[in-house]
């Protein structure tokens, strides 16, 4: 409680501050209840009032719950008027006090209230009532509720209100007319008020609840407010329509709800409560109902016809005594009745008219597929023209009759393929602007007449690869000029697979169209002028195939000094080569693609192509060996040439390879070979050398000496032998056979022995090998 304090006192002290700049409202609380109904809420000779009475709180002679109250030319929206108050009427003066209440000793509800709003537990009721005798058939008022409810969650637990009761006099019900329009939600301070959010930090259980009827909620108040009070709602109205000659007792009363210390107040508009005359709401554009173009609208005040009435247009009048009036063009109306001498009731009325739906009627002509005079037809295809350019405008709604269509019934289910039920039959337009005002358009349904010449088929090749007899159609390219040679211009060709959709519209064909029926179908062409159908004739779609036998691409080899000759089959339309020659073959010597179009007798074309790739005989450049490795010897051979070669290091064997392994030792004629047949290489020579690993010499032929093989071959070679230790024992020459195992006629015994051999090109080789006895 204590930060709800320190709030108030935040604002009490801010308000006495400013107070000096907010122009508040005057109150007297003087008047008796006769002055505040004749004198100030009625102040009108065209009111009968009577029976006058204002109860409420009196806290001294002078100072009561009610009164009169004037803006003295501040903000507050009524000039004056009277004030019903549920604590002194003079606290009701400018500006807000946060949290100052009545506090005073309360008095009584008013059970009527209670009734009329719903409640229980008023307190402190101020009731101004009086008896009214309707000379119109129209009273309304003009009234503000305010209230210190709206603070904290005030509005979200108690309910100060205020009721506008009336009813017929020596009757008991009443009606309350303070309501929110259009609604039965009676007015208070829980019925209208925005947001309400629990305060931060309390330590109070101040609740939150949603808006209610925001729309209505004028504001809060603060230090420059005229008036005393948290919070007010709009200007609002309470209206009726009553019985003139009638008397009805009206009751106005307002009061708290349980809490006394929370106030409110009504103020009511001075003049504000007086007959009227209702002609009923403006007829504008604005508020979305104004008066269709060529419609005629009546206006009455509902008084009696004796009356003297007077009617004004954009305030000149014109010669019209009658009671109503009916208006045909816009502007402002008013009329001015004569009810006393000394009372004239007056009332004006703004009304606006649509601008007119122009619209066009429509004659759609459709082809008769059994030559009944009855066809199906699509009459959206009509929408355009009907409607004529028009924007705004709904979509178009026909019907079999005018009278259907002037009374909305029967409409026709699927306008996009309707079947006319009688010969040169008519169909109605209905068309309505965002108004809901309507026109209508007449469409006539005619039969189409013309004939068309029988079609020659249209054919095209099989050219996809598959001879199945499908094929591709551009259907205006290949088809349409066909058809429409001869015919009006402005045509326009539309293709369906049967008559049937044709009449209908049913799925229209593409344009690039293949065919579904293999090598012939027959399809429907449906010549349309603008949305009429001209005509429908069938058109037969052939394809043509062609596949000769033997006919794929080839690829072949030309051998280098060459030529290679490419042919394809005699007999056929015509031959078009790559090089341009028209000749069934050609002899060709340089490498590359070639191709040739074939055209049959249909103009059908097929193409071949040749792939001609050279070849030739190889150049061994060299040879990459690697010998002395025992079975790890191998010979690659190292050439050139631009064909595919196969290798061989006898003449004999080839393979793909150029690698040869496990060579032996010995004399080697390699040679490279065109796979293609283009030749051979030149043979090139190459040898392997190696030694043994060991040797016997005991004179049995067999390994009788060490040698190194094909060594005589590179005559300036030289090698040498070396025991164990290194002793040079024997030099041999390319010419020596080998050695026997011998030096100086001295046998030497098994052992391993070594050699250096250093061959012509500089290479050394150096290994071991053993003497076995």
């Amino acid at each position: 409680m204590k930060y709800v304090k320190i709030i108030s006192l935040y604002f009490f002290i801010s308000c006495a501050i400013f107070s000096a700049t907010a122009q508040p409202i005057s109150v007297n609380e003087s008047y008796s209840a006769k002055q505040l109904v004749e004198d100030v809420l009625v102040n009108s000779s065209c009111a009968n009032v009577s029976n006058f009475s204002v109860t409420g709180k009196s806290f001294s002679t002078s100072q009561n719950s009610y009164g009169y109250f004037n803006n003295q030319g501040g903000s507050f929206p009524f000039t004056e008027g009277v004030l019903l108050s549920t604590w002194g009427s003079k606290n009701s003066i400018g500006p807000f006090v946060r949290s100052l209440g009545g506090g005073d000793s309360p008095w009584p509800g008013d059970a009527d209230l209670e009734n009329a709003l719903g409640i229980t537990n008023t307190i402190n009721a101020t009731v101004l009532e009086f008896d009214f005798k309707a000379l119109t058939d129209f009273i309304s008022f003009d009234y503000i509720f305010a209230s210190n409810e709206y603070q904290d969650d005030f509005p979200c637990n108690y309910s100060d209100g205020f009721a506008f009761l009336i009813k017929e006099i020596n009757t008991s019900t009443y009606s309350n007319l303070a309501l929110l329009p259009g609604t039965t939600i009676p007015v208070s301070s829980k019925s209208i008020h925005p947001q309400i959010n629990a305060l931060p930090n309390s330590t109070e259980a101040i609740k939150s609840c949603g808006p209610e009827n925001e729309f209505y909620f004028g504001g809060f108040n603060t230090f420059t407010s005229p008036i005393n009070y948290a919070g007010q709602t709009k200007v609002l109205t309470a209206q009726k329509k009553v019985e003139p000659g009638k008397t009805y007792h009206i009751k106005l009363v307002i009061a708290d709800q349980r809490n006394q210390y929370y106030d409110s107040a009504v103020f009511l508009k001075a003049g504000s409560f007086s007959p009227k005359i209702d002609l009923g709401p403006d007829r504008l554009f604005a508020t979305n109902n104004p008066i269709c173009f060529g419609e005629s609208y009546t206006i009455a005040p509902n008084l009696p016809s004796g009356y003297p009435h007077k009617w004004f247009k954009n305030n000149v009048e014109f010669i019209n005594n009658s009671p109503t009036y009916t208006v045909t063009t816009p502007g402002i109306y008013r009329v001015e009745v004569l009810i006393t001498p000394s009372c004239i009731a007056t009332e004006e009325i703004t009304i606006e008219y649509t601008p007119e739906i122009v619209l066009s009627d429509a004659t759609l002509i459709q082809c008769d597929d059994n030559s009944d005079g009855l066809a199906i037809f699509d009459l959206k295809k009509a929408d355009a023209i009907i409607k004529n350019s028009g924007t705004n405008l709904s979509p178009v709604v026909y019907y079999e009759s005018m009278n259907d269509a002037n009374t909305h019934n029967n409409p026709i289910a699927n306008p996009s393929a309707y079947a006319s039920k009688t010969i040169n039959q008519s169909v109605f337009a209905k068309v309505s602007n965002s108004f809901e005002c309507a026109n209508y358009a007449e469409v006539k349904l005619r039969i189409a007449n013309n004939s068309i010449l029988v079609q020659n088929p249209i054919s095209t090749c099989d050219e996809d690869g598959v001879e199945d007899g499908m094929a591709g159609f551009n259907l205006n390219s290949q088809v349409t000029p066909q058809i429409v040679t001869g015919l009006p211009a402005g045509l326009i060709v539309e293709y369906y697979l049967n008559q049937s959709d044709a009449i209908a519209n049913l799925n229209p064909l593409p344009n690039n169209f293949r065919n579904t029926v293999a090598y012939q179908q027959t399809i429907y062409s449906k010549i349309m002028n603008g949305t009429d159908c001209y005509a429908i004739t069938p058109v037969t779609l052939v394809v043509n195939t062609f596949g000769p036998a033997n006919f794929q691409d080839e690829t072949l080899i030309l051998c280098e000094g060459f030529s290679v000759n490419l042919s394809v089959d005699a007999g056929f339309a015509n031959y078009l080569w790559s090089t341009g020659a028209l000749t069934n073959a050609i002899m060709v010597d340089t490498p590359g693609i070639y191709s040739v179009i074939i055209t049959n007798a249909n103009g059908c074309q097929i193409t071949k192509k040749y792939t001609v790739t050279a070849s030739g005989i190889a150049t061994i450049t060299g040879v990459a060996i690697n010998d002395f490795a025992g079975n790890q010897n191998s010979i690659v051979i190292e050439y050139t040439g631009n064909g595919t070669y196969e290798f061989s290091i006898d003449g004999s064997f080839f393979q793909e390879n150029p690698q040869f392994n496990a060579v032996p030792p010995g004399e080697y004629f390699v040679y490279a070979r065109d796979k293609n047949g283009c030749g051979s290489s030149v043979p090139f020579v190459v040898y392997i050398l190696d030694y043994p690993r060991y040797f016997t010499p005991n004179n049995d032929g067999y390994n009788d000496v060490w040698q190194v093989k094909n060594l005589e071959k590179l005559p300036n070679s030289s090698l040498y032998i070396y025991d164990r230790y290194g002793k040079l024992l024997k030099q041999l020459t390319t010419s020596d056979i080998g050695w026997n195992g011998i030096v100086n006629d001295f046998v030497l015994p098994a052992d391993d022995y070594w050699f250096h051999l250093k061959l012509e090109n500089g290479r050394i080789i150096k290994g071991h090998f053993s003497l076995k006895r």
